[in-house]
C-alpha cells in the first residue's frame, strides 16, 4: 500500500504535536536514531556457508533450517543482496563479516594464514558504500575443530592453529578500520564443549583463558579495533557443558579490558539480555549486543518488533549507553526470502531504536522519583499508543528508503529478476 507525501506530512505534523505534549522532539529523536549504526550480518545471505568451499558452513553447534530458493552462492552475490537490503533500511549501517567469508580465488590458504588480501574486495565494497566492517574469527566449520574443541582443546597443535587464526583476524580487523576510517568490532565466540557431563570442568576453561591471552598478547589500538568475547549456554551436540560460559566470558572481559558480548539467544529461555545490560555496564566501559530471537532455545529467528527487542533498545537509550554499546544482529533463516529476512530484521531494530528515542523518559523517571508508581505505570501504558508509525514513515521518507510496506513489492521484483535465476 503506497503512502503519499501529503499523508506522510499530515501524520508527521500530528505526531510532532502529540509527542511535543510529552516534551519529546521527534526531529531530534530521528537525528539521534540515524547516528547509531546497526551491524548487518553477512551470514543471513547464504545460510552461514561462507566463501571458502565445501568444508565451511553451519556446523559445530550451528544449524540453518529451510531451503527457500535464491541463496547467495558467492561473495559477489552476498554483496549484491546486501546492497538491495540496505537500500530499504533507514539509519546508519555497518556490515559484519565472519572469517569464513574470505575470498580465496582458488588459492589454498588456511585460516591461520589469512591476510587482508582475502578480504580486500569486502573493504573496497564497504568504502564505496561508506560503511564500516565488523569481524569475527570463525571457530567452526573446519577440520581443526577437534572433538568439539578449538581454543580449549587438549591438543596443543589445535590450540596453536586457532590462536594463530585469532591473531590474523586482529590484523585484518585493524586493516578494515585503517582503510575505512571506522572502528572495527571483532567478536570471539568459540563453540567448545561436551555433549555429556564432563569429569573435568576446570581444565578446558584454563586452556581457553591461556589461548585467549596469547591471541591478545600484542596491544592493539582501541580507536581502530574493539574486541569482544561472547558466551553461550549450550549448542547442538554441546548440551551439557560449554567452556565459554557467561561467567567465564564476563570474568575475562572484566579482567582483560575486553567488551562482553550478550547474545539474545545464548541464555536460558527464561532470561533476557535487556535485564542484564545496565548491571553489566556498571563494570564495563563498552559492550557488544548480538540481537537475535530465540524461540524456546537459541534458534536465531528473524527479530520481530516484540517486547524484548524494544526493551533492549530502551535500555541502551534510556541509560545513555548509545556511545558505549555496539549493536549487531545475529539471525539466519532459510525458510523465507533471505534478503527479506534482513530487511524485516534490520528495519525492526531501527524501529525499536527510534521508538526508544521517542520515549518521554524524564517524565517517567520524575514520577518514579516522586514515588508515584501509579502515574509511572499509567504513562508507560499510554505512550505505547502514541503515533509512532507516523514518525517512522517520516523517518523512512527522510532517509530515502521505502515507506510502509512499499519495500515488499520491490523485493519481490528483485527476487524475480535476480534471485530466481541462481
Amino acid at each position: 500500500m503506497s503512502i503519499s507525501e501529503k499523508q506522510i506530512q499530515t501524520g508527521y505534523d500530528y505526531a510532532k504535536e502529540i509527542y511535543g505534549q510529552y516534551g519529546v522532539d521527534i526531529d531530534a529523536a530521528m537525528e539521534k536514531a540515524a547516528k547509531l549504526p546497526v551491524s548487518m550480518h553477512c551470514w543471513q545471505a547464504d545460510d552461514v556457508i561462507g566463501c571458502e568451499g565445501a568444508e565451511g558452513g553451519a556446523t559445530d553447534g550451528l544449524a540453518t533450517t529451510g531451503n527457500y530458493p535464491g541463496r547467495a552462492r558467492n561473495a559477489d552475490e552476498i554483496r549484491q543482496d546486501a546492497d538491495m537490503a540496505m537500500s530499504m533500511i533507514p539509519g546508519a549501517h555497518k556490515f559484519n563479516l565472519h572469517a569464513s567469508y574470505a575470498e580465496l580465488h582458488g588459492k589454498k590458504i588456511d585460516r591461520d594464514a589469512y591476510t587482508i588480501a582475502e578480504f580486500q574486495s569486502w573493504v573496497d565494497w564497504a568504502k564505496e558504500k561508506n560503511i564500516g566492517l565488523d569481524f569475527n574469527p570463525t571457530y567452526f566449520g573446519h577440520p581443526m575443530v577437534k572433538d568439539g574443541f578449538t581454543l580449549s582443546s587438549p591438543d596443543e597443535n589445535v590450540r596453536k592453529f586457532w590462536i594463530e587464526h585469532g591473531k590474523r583476524c586482529r590484523e585484518i580487523g585493524k586493516s578494515f578500520a585503517e582503510q575505512l576510517g571506522k572502528t572495527c568490532v571483532i567478536n570471539y565466540w568459540m563453540p567448545d564443549g561436551y555433549k555429556d557431563t564432563p569429569a573435568d570442568t576446570a581444565a578446558p576453561r584454563q586452556r581457553m583463558i591461556d589461548a585467549l591471552d596469547q591471541t591478545f598478547a600484542e596491544k592493539i589500538d582501541e580507536n581502530l579495533v574493539l574486541e569482544a568475547v561472547e558466551s553461550k549456554l549450550f549448542a547442538l551436540g554441546l548440551e551439557s557443558y560449554t567452556v565459554g560460559s557467561h561467567e567465564l566470558m564476563m570474568g575475562y572481559a572484566l579482567t582483560r579490558g575486553k567488551l562482553l558480548t550478550l547474545d539474545a539467544g545464548h541464555f536460558h529461555p527464561t532470561e533476557v539480555i535487556s535485564a542484564k545490560i545496565s548491571a553489566c555496564m556498571q563494570f564495563l566501559p563498552k559492550m557488544l549486543l548480538h540481537v537475535s530471537r530465540g524461540v524456546r532455545w537459541d534458534s536465531d529467528h528473524v527479530i520481530t518488533l516484540d517486547d524484548e527487542l524494544q526493551n533492549i533498545m530502551g535500555e541502551i537509550v534510556r541509560n545513555g549507553y548509545d556511545e558505549r554499546v555496539c549493536v549487531a544482529l545475529d539471525f539466519f533463516d532459510a525458510s523465507i526470502n533471505r534478503v527479506a529476512a534482513w530487511v524485516i530484521g534490520v528495519r525492526n531494530a531501527q524501529k525499536a531504536l527510534l521508538k526508544a528515542y521517542l520515549e518521554p523518559t524524564k517524565l517517567l523517571r520524575d514520577a518514579e522519583n516522586d514515588v508515584d508508581y501509579t502515574k509511572r505505570l499509567a504513562m508507560m501504558e499510554e505512550i505505547k499508543t502514541l503515533p509512532f508509525s507516523a514518525v517512522w514513515d517520516a523517518y523512512c521518507c527522510k532517509q530515502n528508503v521505502p515507506v510502509g510496506d512499499a519495500w515488499i513489492g520491490q523485493l519481490k521484483q528483485y527476487e524475480k529478476d535476480v534471485m530466481s535465476k541462481r
